[in-house]
């Protein structure tokens, strides 16, 4: 029987991470809910095993109904009626094995009705729903907007919703709006307080909302008058029950077609602030943002993981010139390249969720009871490396996911751009991974402080001070050459005191430094398990030749050189 989960063994490794162990106690918080739930674990390894057994059922799920559907929903589409959405066959049957199985509310408490997972596995799930049909995970993935209300809603808001999406319902979080895109201390949406009733009303239009039509949304309002910046903005939560919203259109996409994008118009809609008043962009939007892009990580993982395995297939059956094509060096080098991006975006992504589950934990025990010093050091530590690593993957994730559908395609030659091969509709889908949820030059303008602080490097002389086997030895040297090469840019464009060429120098450094990352984490994993081994040389040598070129490029640039390319002026101006 086909399953996602089962036939992906890297999975498994990045499930057994060592520091797993510390992350489970933290969540688990010496394993007293197994005095109140039937279902929670009695110590680490019951844990694990739990992990381990709800993985490989939405593996099934996955490889059973979720796939088998991506086609026809891509097809068919969710369609508008009376300003209301009606998901496409497909998804209604995806959406209801997904809940029928418990598996919503994944993260959330047990006394809300959820599992208590960690990230981790939460997001292991995503990336094998993403595998299936990248479209459906903006869907059955937005759950992760109930962590928002977790963190910063009051304890009725708590009780209210969260148990509601453990059931079942399903979320949408409303920032973008026609005039406020990635700039979004433009929002305007307008937020009242109604004095006679203690209720807020929102009024005003969305754009671009993912699953738009949602029972629960969260809601990025200008709550200030006369404010036109970020600290006039805050957070509700409005119920679709409660009316006041319609859906005025599904934007008619290229990609992920199964999950409607709509445009909704607020009229006097009765909504919740959730927190305190003016923090809504400043802090709980950043919150959900980060929580966001780890998903479209796993989404890009998930289409990485699908496009090499269309190329495989089609190459070990394409015969031409008397062999299969995947003989030809033309081809297994980028089927080789496709599989070492897909590794490398898989380990980033798991390194990542790691990195936030830890400060993420903290954060929720710091709710209980006061951290030790310790426990404050540790906190502050992994939230770093979470603020550094989540816009590095999230950007370079989405342009691997983004290539690996090029050369599926490019493989498949003319079959490739026929709607025969569920290639062509990978394409589409993973174009979005690299402008949702902050555009790749964004995640750049996100991850280049860390680069100029030395958040990334210090990482990095971290993973060299792990003891390697024998026949890795070459590649830590290697590798530790290729810090000193990357470390000595950044510090070569800094000393030029040059914010514009920095900036213009921006994304060459942060994919460099990127690059010594996936080759670190690559080494790391083919020193415990001999598969990754192949991927880990493969990426070594693209990261060599990809290094070189962008220190080619920036030390025979004259800042001077800048005047090309700025936009010229009209003389109008």
């Amino acid at each position: 029987m086909a399953n996602f989960y089962t036939d992906t063994p890297q999975l498994k490794y990045h499930l057994n991470h060592p520091l797993m162990k510390r992350i489970v106690e933290l969540k688990e918080r010496g394993y007293t809910d197994k005095d109140k739930y039937s279902y929670a674990p009695i110590d680490f390894e019951d844990a694990m095993d739990s992990y381990d057994k709800v993985l490989e059922v939405i593996g099934e799920i996955c490889a059973d109904i979720i796939a088998p559907n991506a086609e026809s929903v891509d097809h068919e589409g969710p369609t508008l009626e009376n300003n209301r959405v009606t998901y496409a066959k497909g998804t209604q049957q995806n959406l209801k094995a997904v809940v029928d199985a418990g598996l919503m509310g994944i993260s959330m408490p047990r006394r809300f009705g959820g599992l208590n997972f960690p990230i981790l596995p939460y997001i292991m799930a995503a990336d094998m729903v993403s595998r299936a049909d990248a479209g459906f995970v903006n869907i059955w993935g937005l759950q992760d907007c109930a962590e928002t209300i977790y963190e910063f809603g009051n304890e009725d808001q708590l009780q209210r919703f969260i148990p509601r999406v453990c059931a079942g319902e399903t979320l949408s979080m409303d920032l973008t709006e026609p005039d406020a895109g990635s700039d979004l201390q433009a929002v305007r949406l307008k937020a009242t307080y109604h004095e006679e009733d203690g209720t807020w009303r929102l009024n005003g239009v969305k754009r671009f909302i993912t699953n738009g039509d949602s029972d629960i949304h969260l809601v990025l309002a200008r709550s200030e008058e006369g404010t036109n910046d970020g600290r006039g903005l805050s957070m509700f939560v409005y119920q679709k029950k409660d009316g006041g919203v319609d859906v005025r259109r599904i934007e008619n996409k290229m990609g992920i077609k199964g999950s409607p994008t709509c445009e909704l118009v607020f009229k006097d809609a009765k909504a919740e602030l959730v927190g305190d008043r003016k923090l809504g962009l400043i802090k709980y939007v950043m919150a959900l943002m980060n929580g966001a892009r780890l998903g479209i990580m796993a989404q890009s993982v998930g289409i990485c993981d699908a496009a090499l395995r269309e190329g495989e297939a089609y190459a070990k059956d394409r015969k031409q010139f008397g062999q299969t094509i995947d003989r030809f060096p033309a081809v297994y080098e980028m089927l080789a390249m496709m599989k070492a991006k897909t590794d490398a975006a898989r380990a980033l992504l798991y390194e990542t969720c790691r990195f936030v589950d830890m400060y993420k934990l903290y954060d929720d025990i710091s709710r209980e009871r006061k951290l030790t010093p310790e426990e404050r050091k540790e906190q502050k530590h992994y939230n770093r490396l979470a603020d550094a690593y989540t816009p590095l993957g999230k950007g370079m994730c989405s342009e691997y996911a983004n290539q690996n559908a090029y050369d599926a395609i490019q493989i498949h030659g003319g079959s490739g751009f026929m709607k025969d091969y569920t290639c062509e509709r990978l394409y589409r889908d993973v174009r979005i991974a690299s402008i949702y949820e902050g555009t790749t030059q964004l995640q750049v303008v996100a991850a280049i402080r860390h680069i100029t602080t030395g958040t990334y490097h210090a990482q990095l002389d971290a993973y060299q001070q792990t003891e390697v086997i024998e026949a890795l030895r070459p590649m830590k040297e290697e590798l530790a050459k290729l810090n000193a090469r990357s470390r000595d840019l950044i510090e070569f464009v800094v000393e030029q005191k040059d914010q514009e060429l920095l900036d213009f120098h921006a994304r060459r450094l942060v994919e460099a430094t990127g690059h010594c990352v996936f080759g670190h984490l690559l080494m790391l994993a083919a020193n415990d398990e001999e598969s990754f081994r192949n991927s880990a040389e493969v990426y070594l040598r693209y990261a060599k030749a990809e290094i070189q070129k962008i220190e080619t490029y920036i030390r025979e640039f004259n800042p001077s050189d800048l005047a090309y390319y700025r936009v010229a002026k009209t003389d109008q101006d």
